[in-house]
């Protein structure tokens, strides 16, 4: 493919930059004709990204929607079909002030300022459109052949929410019309798991902005699910000697400028309550809390570790934008744990953490996972604490430990914590990118700061060391997930409606009503449907609206034996049994967690 450079060269484009040339090209055309049909509209940033290309537009009191996404994509075919020839130019600064000023890209003039006295100011004119930009692009708009638009969010500008928030709008291009037909059916497919979509189908949380935008409301249908996950965990956690704490949802801001979360993460936070002499936040993370706790008695090393948990509610104030039901939001539980050692414990407790993540794994059939060691960047100055030595250290151990325990794990650097390494396990869902899931974390920092202390043997104060680990990591997070990888079939211990009794007509209401009473008084979740419908139509609305494990059916002849016909859903066979060995059956797999 033959591209534009900078400096007016038309010259054969690398094989490993075409797609990003064609995605950035396709941001150029999505502009013209976003500036054809909202002539108001100023432009901020419009890169191509790792699957696509977005721009930050300010369109003034203009508000745009899904709805007016095609008629942007047929702008942007009428400039493909008008085959309009890409030109390249320079200026100097002043010039290029004054033309960004002219064209009243307001956006632009301050990017101007941001870039260094010397650089070398270029624009990109495709027909009437011009925009600043560093190029390469493609030659003529009639290259992009294939192209969609994908979503419209909001976005900060600069990404700072002191900023104005702008409109950004969202696509995918490619080369050819295969490739974007694979792209929408592999599109398809992510909507028909969409936590979301399911969540409200199977009515298991809402939202509502009256509420608040990122603060999910879990319905009762949905609690359940949220519930048994938390009890799923915190039996394994007790029996490898943890102990659960509950801790205030609000932290002072002097807990946090101990912590080193004031500096590193207060534009991560929501803003500061002012009550009385004291100013409080909505805490983030938990391991302030959690150092408090260790800190208020003296401890031998013979107590250690010690392991605390908590199912924590936490408040980080993400852009509107980034915000996705309950994979993503304002509110959220983790399954959070912080572990106290000595260095000698160190690889023995990161061992069971690991060991624990993948018990985890197996019992819900996560397969598709990676191990990361993730490390600091040492040029950036802002992001980490700043003790060269420490960082040498933790990263060091945690890397020795992961050897020897003979965990296979890439490292990515950038990616830690502000205060240490640590192992992330990113997960490949069904639909979209991977992403971490559980995380374990060696920090030699934070105990430190907050002068934590252990008598050693010889008599010595000593400083322990501090594991931070979530295993589902959030609730919230967890539960999207699963509910996208089984697009909502959970299985029968987490299912939020185990058993739905049906009888085939009014006239066997009170058998079905006998067996629905004993399953509720051995405490399985269940429903009677009892409604004047026909009962193809409650056993599909069992099926395919609620995903409920087993139907039992119940007629003249169940009444006349005393036995039901159980109607599996993994199978959709009938068989039938006794109420008694279905009861037992039904207990193993859901005491064994079977799937």
């Amino acid at each position: 493919m033959k591209v534009l450079y900078n400096d007016g060269q038309v010259m054969e484009c690398p094989a490993e930059m075409e797609s990003e040339v064609l995605r950035h090209s396709a941001a150029h055309i999505m502009a013209q004709a976003v500036k054809r049909l909202y002539p108001q509209a100023h432009f901020a940033y419009g890169p191509a990204t790792e699957n696509g290309f977005y721009y930050d537009i300010d369109l003034g009191d203009t508000v745009i929607g899904e709805d007016d996404l095609a008629s942007i994509e047929g702008e942007m075919k009428k400039i493909v079909k008008e085959n309009l020839p890409y030109k390249v130019f320079s200026l100097p600064r002043e010039e290029a002030v004054r033309l960004m000023e002219e064209r009243g890209e307001v956006y632009k003039v301050e990017h101007i300022a941001d870039l260094p006295s010397d650089a070398v100011i270029t624009f990109y004119q495709q027909g009437e459109y011009i925009d600043m930009c560093r190029g390469p692009h493609i030659t003529y708009t009639k290259a992009l052949k294939a192209f969609k638009l994908t979503a419209i969010s909001g976005a900060y500008w600069k990404n700072n929410r002191e900023n104005k928030m702008l409109t950004r709008l969202n696509g995918v291009a490619f080369f050819t019309k295969d490739e974007l037909a694979d792209y929408e059916k592999r599109a398809q497919e992510a909507k028909e798991r969409d936590h979301r979509r399911i969540g409200k189908q199977m009515r298991l949380f809402m939202t509502d902005d009256l509420v608040g935008k990122g603060l999910p409301m879990f319905l009762p249908k949905g609690y359940i699910i949220w519930q048994q996950l938390e009890d799923y965990i915190k039996d394994k956690e007790r029996m490898l000697g943890y102990q659960h704490v509950m801790t205030p949802c609000v932290g002072t801001v002097d807990l946090y400028r101990i912590s080193g979360h004031w500096a590193h993460y207060k534009e991560n936070m929501f803003p500061v309550m002012q009550l009385e002499d004291e100013e409080f936040v909505l805490r983030p993370m938990n391991c302030p809390h959690h150092m408090m706790i260790y800190a208020n008695q003296i401890h031998s090393y013979r107590d250690l570790p010690i392991r605390i948990g908590e199912i924590a509610h936490d408040f980080r104030y993400e852009p509107s934008g980034a915000l996705k039901g309950i994979e993503r939001g304002r509110h959220f539980c983790q399954n959070d744990a912080h572990l106290f050692v000595t260095p000698e414990q160190i690889k023995e407790e990161v061992g069971s953490v690991v060991d624990l993540i993948f018990d985890v794994y197996k019992d819900f059939g996560i397969t598709d996972y990676r191990c990361v060691l993730s490390l600091r960047d040492p040029d950036d100055k802002v992001k980490y604490y700043q003790d060269d030595e420490m960082w040498a250290h933790a990263e060091s151990a945690l890397r020795e430990v992961l050897l020897e325990l003979d965990i296979p794990f890439t490292e990515e650097i950038g990616e830690a914590a502000f205060y240490g390494p640590k192992l992330d396990v990113n997960v490949r869902p069904a639909v979209g990118a991977e992403y971490t899931l559980s995380t374990c974390q060696l920090d030699f920092c934070l105990p430190a700061k907050f002068d934590l202390k252990y008598t050693d043997k010889d008599g010595t104060e000593k400083t322990p060391v501090v594991l931070h680990r979530a295993i589902l990591g959030s609730l919230d997070r967890f539960m999207a997930y699963l509910i996208e990888e089984t697009k909502g079939v959970f299985p029968a211990w987490l299912a939020p409606v185990q058993i739905k009794v049906i009888p085939v007509s009014e006239k066997y209401a009170d058998y079905a009503g006998e067996i629905y009473k004993k399953l509720r008084e051995m405490r399985f979740r269940v429903e009677l449907d009892d409604r004047n419908e026909k009962v193809g139509y409650k056993i599909r609305s069992a099926r395919q609206d609620d995903k409920v494990p087993y139907m039992i059916i119940v007629g003249e002849k169940e009444e006349a034996d005393r036995t039901i016909s159980v109607r599996d859903r993994a199978t959709d066979q009938t068989e039938t049994t006794s109420l008694d060995a279905f009861i037992e059956t039904l207990q193993q797999k859901i005491s064994s967690h079977s799937r």
